[in-house]
């Protein structure tokens, strides 16, 4: 399911968190799994999955190749940098999926999942491949959700020659690279807002032309925390480096941790809706780009791509009430954790 909820006049948020783990990314890893376990079938090979996770694509991940034949699934997350909701859907599956708890940042994780599955010697003996966004293949059926939402948009909108925006909350950039292969495509979009935390680089690459990595910081909405996005190179391969053109479809904006937790207050206090951290930080950004904005103002839909029950330590005491947490979640609870250290 893939409701727009209209959170007041000319701001929308598209709710991506209806799947098993009620995460956006259940989308691409899903049909990555079916896709992986179609071909495998008709080819009787074995594949290892190697995936580097900072929340999210973790259990996705975990969730949609859970029991599918022929592949087994080494899940790399960083130690203490995750949610521990997100925690438990990575490692108490057990069967083919292994998570790999690593000391360091989702960055280290990405890093070691790239470097496996370059290596020679590995790819020697196994068929080896990822499900990050680093494969295609997670961002083609994300596609279609850019498609469904600015569909339920114009069968919403009171003025369908508005022009529309779209904020993407961003960290590894796979979310914005889809939306903007539909705008490509011929989709109606005007502007893309890509909305990240105090993890900035891209912003700072926008501002300056310069692009440069540093380590992830620690933040409120950890799935973003990435220092060196493997996207950027897709997105500037679809400019065909042209800054000035990447620039006139994407702008983008930083949000900290104080103003996502102000913007979860806020939204609760004037609408009644309950944010997770990531969606926050797309709030905030569109929020702060309609502020600055004269003449007529577009409509905007904010991608809400998690669950708050994910969140709750940090939604509960903000909005001061308890998050409902859906029964596959309750579920998890009690479950053991198994991983490789």
């Amino acid at each position: 399911p893939l409701p727009l909820v209209r959170l007041e006049e000319g701001l929308y948020l598209l709710e991506l968190f209806h799947g098993p783990t009620f995460a956006f990314k259940d989308f691409g890893a899903r049909f990555m799994a079916e896709a992986f376990s179609y071909f495998l079938r008709n080819e009787r090979r074995e594949l290892s999955i190697i995936v580097a996770t900072s929340g999210d694509t973790g259990s996705a991940v975990a969730y949609g190749f859970y029991n599918q034949p022929h592949i087994k699934v080494f899940v790399l997350y960083p130690s203490g940098k995750i949610s521990p909701l997100q925690e438990k859907q990575i490692a108490t599956l057990g069967g083919n999926i292994v998570a790999v708890e690593v000391e360091g940042t989702f960055d280290d994780c990405q890093r070691l999942a790239k470097q496996a599955l370059s290596d020679p010697d590995l790819r020697g003996n196994r068929a080896v491949s990822s499900a990050n966004s680093i494969n295609v293949g997670r961002l083609l059926p994300q596609i279609f959700y850019y498609i469904a939402g600015v569909g339920a948009w114009l069968a919403q909108a009171e003025k369908k020659d508005k022009p529309l925006w779209v904020v993407v909350p961003s960290g590894n950039f796979g979310n914005l690279t889809a939306g903007l292969f539909a705008k490509r495509m011929g989709l109606l979009i005007k502007q893309f807002i890509a909305a990240t935390n105090v993890n900035d680089v891209v912003p700072q690459y926008l501002q300056t032309g310069i692009f440069t990595p540093r380590p992830a910081i620690q933040t409120l909405s950890n799935a973003m925390d990435v220092g060196n996005p493997s996207n950027l190179a897709r997105m500037k391969a679809l400019y065909r480096d042209d800054l000035a053109k990447l620039k006139q479809d994407v702008d983008a904006v930083s949000i900290d941790d104080r103003e996502t937790l102000e913007e979860v207050k806020r939204t609760y206090e004037k609408t009644g809706y309950v944010l997770d951290p990531h969606t926050a930080v797309g709030v905030a950004a569109a929020r702060r780009v309609r502020s600055g904005m004269k003449g007529e103002i577009p409509d905007f839909i904010a991608l809400a791509t998690a669950h708050p029950a994910k969140f709750a330590e940090i939604v509960e005491p903000v909005i001061g009430r308890a998050v409902g947490l859906p029964p596959a979640l309750t579920a998890l609870l009690d479950r053991q954790k198994e991983c490789v250290m």
